[in-house]
């Protein structure tokens, strides 16, 4: 019988595990599991940093910015005018955690400052006056709407800060036995701004641009506010950006705070709790 008939031995493969001695794999191991855990840290570490570790303070004028700024970092209720630039402090909810309060000023020409310390965001609160709110709902709205815009165009690589919204000066609200004053101030204050963000959407859906009351009758394109399908109503628990917190607030001194110093606490039972519980969650 000639060769060319003889059936043919398919070569062995052999896995490279058999020929490595153990020791040679127990290494190669240690080194990869070595590179992952320095993989993960680092990317760890850089979600970390793009958090930060600061408050932002923003929001119109006249809103209790630099009210509610002064009570957390000086526990104090200080007489305040129009801010014209940021103001810095740091501020600790709890003993064992700091963070940096960073009040931006609200003024149209100047409120775009807040970009500056985005990077080292932590949370972003925008503070409102629930009193007022119903008579200049479309300002207010147009700012948000500007805060709104820059935190949906972070990088992916960066961690947005979260957000809450601030209804202050809730106390000034007729309350009634069923319903709280800061209740109130949170339910008026999100129906005007959901209402008022969704003519913004369906504006510039129909390729109408909206007017940006800080830029001097300029016409701009500012994203930020989908919810899903294009044709959906704005509506802040359906917003793509991430969670949106309420809180209703009270920065003004009671009777007993007159004399400049507050409680331990800095915020009271009621005015500020709500805030610092928020902030105590985060850190």
């Amino acid at each position: 019988m000639s060769d060319d008939h003889l059936p043919h031995k398919t070569p062995e493969v052999l896995a490279l595990s058999s020929t490595l001695p153990p020791q040679t794999l127990l290494i190669g191991s240690l080194i990869a599991a070595l590179v992952l855990v320095v993989i993960l840290v680092f990317v760890s570490r850089k979600k970390s940093n793009a958090q930060g570790n600061a408050l932002l303070l923003v929001g119109p004028m006249d809103s209790g910015k630099t009210t509610i700024f002064s009570r957390l970092a000086y526990n104090q209720h200080l007489p305040t005018t129009t801010s014209q630039q940021s103001n810095a402090a740091n501020f600790s909810p709890v003993p064992s955690k700091t963070i940096q309060l960073i009040d931006i000023p609200g003024h149209p020409r100047i409120r775009g400052q807040f970009t500056d310390h985005l990077n080292s965001a932590k949370a972003v609160a925008f503070i409102v006056d629930s009193n007022t709110v119903s008579r200049n709902g479309a300002a207010v709205a147009e700012h948000l709407h500007q805060i709104l815009h820059a935190l949906t165009s972070l990088p992916p690589s960066q961690a947005a800060p979260s957000l809450a919204i601030i209804c202050n000066k809730s106390d000034l609200l007729k309350s009634s036995s069923s319903t709280s004053a800061a209740t109130l101030a949170i339910n008026r204050v999100k129906t005007i701004l959901e209402r008022e963000l969704e003519k913004r959407r369906v504006a510039q859906t129909g390729g109408v641009g909206v007017e940006g009351l800080g830029e001097e009758g300029e016409t701009t394109e500012l994203g930020g506010l989908e919810c899903g399908s294009e044709s959906a109503s704005f509506k802040f628990d359906d917003w793509e950006g991430g969670d949106v917190v309420f809180l209703g607030t009270s920065a003004r001194p009671d009777k007993s705070e007159k004399s400049g110093e507050l409680n331990e606490k800095g915020a009271g039972e009621d005015g500020l709790s709500s805030l610092q519980e928020w902030l105590e969650e985060l850190l």
